[in-house]
């Protein structure tokens, strides 16, 4: 057979097994790679997915936590993964919209360098404080910050991340300068935060959840544009006087770039099909998350929506002065 004819054959070759490898995903376990440490509001919302994404992939989905870089090394890790890997990553606001504006030279594009999935959440972001904290409404916490700004310390999930960012821009709008402590997720900052080493937090309401349940920390305000179903008693920021003051988050799934639009196509169906589970959606509500409207999750509105997101962000981190290169 003529040299060219062997080569046509077997690009036919590769691209039928390539076909049917797609239309066979996933023929294995499939990793959720959550790129911060277990404990945190994304990894809670991680496993509250897992059961139900395996029940409608047909295989186990598995959790792997790779923190650091404020969520961009384990991002990282899932947009150069190999297409067979069945990988892909449970990704936040921070991971996929803040961090393009917090580097000069972002280490990948949130759309460029993966294929998005779908959305998963959005959540709303609450001020947590430490217990002994002597301030109970926005208001008085305003004041004892100003007061002792020098002495207070902020935690976040990492640098970068909403927590991070949220704090920044609540610091700014009440004229504060407060250090920040960055931790390798939302878990082990809240830890330092119940062990009174951290002042306060701004972060997820299931991260807020545990904390109040338990008396070891205050709630003092919403911070999006909404009450938090979680905490129907506790004023929104802009009702307590920081008019227009809206922070929320949200998360969403991506695979790797070198993904197959017919394993989009598959995951998306998944997802969606969880979606519509009345168990799943009351498990979110539960912590505090907001499930997404049919008419939001499809891949080509994620690809959208994170374009603008980048957009909306940019110019709020630069003004903070939050830029770690």
């Amino acid at each position: 057979m003529p040299f060219r004819k062997l080569l046509a054959a077997a690009a036919t070759l590769a691209a039928l097994s390539s076909s049917s490898f797609a239309q066979d995903w996933p023929n294995r376990t499939v990793t959720m790679l959550i790129p911060f440490a277990a404990g945190g509001p994304i990894d809670v919302l991680g496993r509250i997915l897992q059961p139900y994404l395996s029940e409608q992939l047909g295989q186990q989905v598995i959790i792997e936590n790779v923190g650091g870089g404020g969520g961009m090394t384990g991002s990282l890790r899932v947009s150069q993964a190999a297409v067979d890997s069945h990988m892909f990553a449970l990704a936040s606001i921070g991971t996929h919209a803040i961090s393009q504006s917090m580097h000069k030279k972002p280490p990948y594009h949130p759309v460029n360098d993966f294929q998005p999935v779908m959305l998963v959440a959005d959540a709303p972001l609450v001020l947590l404080v430490r217990k002994d904290l002597p301030a109970n409404n926005l208001k008085e916490f305003i004041a004892y910050t100003k007061a002792n700004a020098g002495k207070m310390q902020f935690g976040s999930g990492g640098t970068g991340t909403s927590s991070h960012i949220g704090c920044v821009l609540l610091n700014q709008t009440i004229g504060v300068d407060v250090v920040h402590v960055p931790y390798r997720g939302g878990g082990p900052a809240l830890q330092d935060l119940i062990g009174g080493r951290l002042d306060y937090i701004c972060n997820y309401v299931s991260t807020a959840l545990s904390a109040v349940n338990s008396g070891q920390g205050k709630v003092i305000a919403t911070l999006a544009s909404e009450r938090a179903a979680a905490f129907p008693d506790v004023p929104t920021a802009d009702q307590q006087g920081l008019k227009n003051f809206d922070i929320s988050a949200w998360n969403a799934v991506f695979l790797p770039k070198s993904a197959t639009p017919a394993q989009v196509a598959r995951l998306n169906k998944a997802l969606s099909a969880v979606q519509d589970n009345p168990a799943f959606r009351k498990r979110l509500e539960e912590q505090g998350l907001i499930g997404i409207s049919p008419e939001r999750r499809w891949p080509e509105y994620l690809r959208k929506f994170v374009a603008d997101e980048i957009e909306k962000w940019a110019a709020p981190v630069k003004a903070s002065g939050s830029q770690t290169d």
